[in-house]
């Protein structure tokens, strides 16, 4: 059956639009995208790539249905090519998406699928899917460079699932298969990285972070695509079809557990964020460690209830942070991850070319308080922050930590 936007929807995505640009030229870097980090979003939006020649490009736009069975037919999808991150979206540059543009619908995913030419001249090009939840009103958005001087290149395969849905998570449990799909070459090559990562150092501590000095890989070699391909090693793993190319694909492997916590060592790794130095001596160096967790928790709060509810407010917050900022490191471990577990989602978050940036509330009504996270050129990731340490944040960190140790932090 042909199935197209009912006449409701388009009036009240055409109303959204009007409201929007009407008022104020809306740009990519004026969007507030905080839903991207709330805990409770309703879909889980990725853009994912694939090079297919010098100026083509295969764009999958992937939504996550995170609410019990959604409706399509309440929310309004669309998508636009942008040129730069201060470009106005208008109705010249959004292209409406329908049932009919689906790719796939699974249940768990929304799929679209667009070829998009991008000339070689053209240095800059950001794809921008934005949805649309029409009742309520509130807007998705992600967005990803094609193009940019922080974008080495796009690979030219990409990563599924075993039902051949694009695989759109940050992560992948070890002993769990993908399918890779390949533009020209049929073979893909390989290396894993075995290293562990430190904690990052928290947001005042201005020196610099500690560089392994030796950084250990091993060449996996090389595996034809088309065929399901098992990892059963922890680290992670860096895929090229061109091992001269500036590209490639990268892949977190993970405990069976994860993005949730494994066991009480890992637990005890965890809190480091709101523990002092000596408490967190003490839990690494007990014998048994979740004897050791349970007398922490119970000094923290005095009260076991408070306690329980305590362990589960903080852990909620790792398992987030694990799903949304992995890359080669657990989320937990990223300066994203340690800054959302610590202070919450963001009330704001704004991205722009060369940095994304977070906002809360801060110490009184007229003040905001910012981090500012700086993007880093890497081949690893093309979307790689790292956070701009200050030791004014000193204030509101501790404030922060005081409230998680006392049981009254809850988001």
């Amino acid at each position: 059956m042909n199935r197209i936007l009912t006449p409701l929807v388009v009036f009240l995505f055409a109303s959204f639009i009007i409201s929007h640009h009407s008022l104020a030229q809306k740009t990519l870097s004026s969007t507030d995208q905080a839903l991207r980090y709330s805990l409770y979003s309703r879909l889980g939006l990725k853009i994912i790539p694939i090079k297919t020649s010098k100026e083509n490009f295969k764009v999958q736009f992937v939504i996550e249905k995170i609410e019990e069975a959604p409706a399509f037919a309440n929310f309004s999808f669309s998508y636009s090519i942008l040129n730069s991150y201060d470009q106005v979206i208008g109705s010249d540059n959004i292209n409406l998406l329908t049932e009919n543009d689906l790719k796939a619908d699974s249940d768990r995913h929304w799929i679209f699928e667009k070829m998009v030419e991008i000339p070689e001249s053209q240095k800059t090009a950001i794809a921008l899917l934005t949805v649309l939840d029409t009742r309520q009103g509130d807007e998705y958005v992600y967005h990803i460079d094609l193009k940019s001087q922080f974008v080495l290149d796009q690979p030219d395969f990409g990563a599924y699932y075993a039902n051949e849905i694009a695989f759109d998570q940050n992560y992948l449990n070890k002993a769990e298969s993908l399918l890779f799909k390949t533009v020209k070459s049929p073979s893909i090559y390989s290396f894993f990285y075995p290293i562990k990562f430190d904690v990052p150092f928290p947001p005042m501590e201005t020196r610099p972070a500690d560089i392994p000095k030796e950084l250990n890989v091993i060449n996996m070699g090389d595996f034809l695509a088309n065929i399901p391909k098992e990892f059963s090693e922890e680290g992670y793993y860096f895929f090229q079809t061109d091992t001269t190319a500036q590209t490639g694909l990268l892949l977190k492997t993970t405990h069976e557990s994860f993005p949730k916590v494994k066991d009480w060592e890992e637990m005890v790794q965890m809190v480091t964020y709101i523990s002092t130095r000596k408490e967190h001596e003490t839990l690494i160096l007990a014998q048994d460690k979740k004897k050791a967790l349970d007398e922490y928790w119970i000094n923290l709060t005095r009260n076991p209830e408070i306690a329980k509810e305590l362990i589960r407010n903080y852990f909620r917050m790792v398992e987030f942070a694990n799903i949304l900022f992995t890359d080669f490191k657990e989320g937990w471990k990223t300066d994203r991850g340690m800054v959302y577990i610590v202070m919450g989602p963001p009330q704001e978050v704004n991205f722009y070319l060369d940095r994304e940036v977070w906002s809360y509330a801060g110490m009184d009504a007229s003040s905001k308080i910012k981090f500012t996270f700086a993007r880093a050129k890497t081949i690893l990731s093309p979307h790689f922050y790292t956070l701009n340490r200050s030791r004014a944040y000193q204030p509101v960190w501790f404030k922060n930590i005081s409230q998680w140790r006392s049981g009254r932090m809850a988001f």
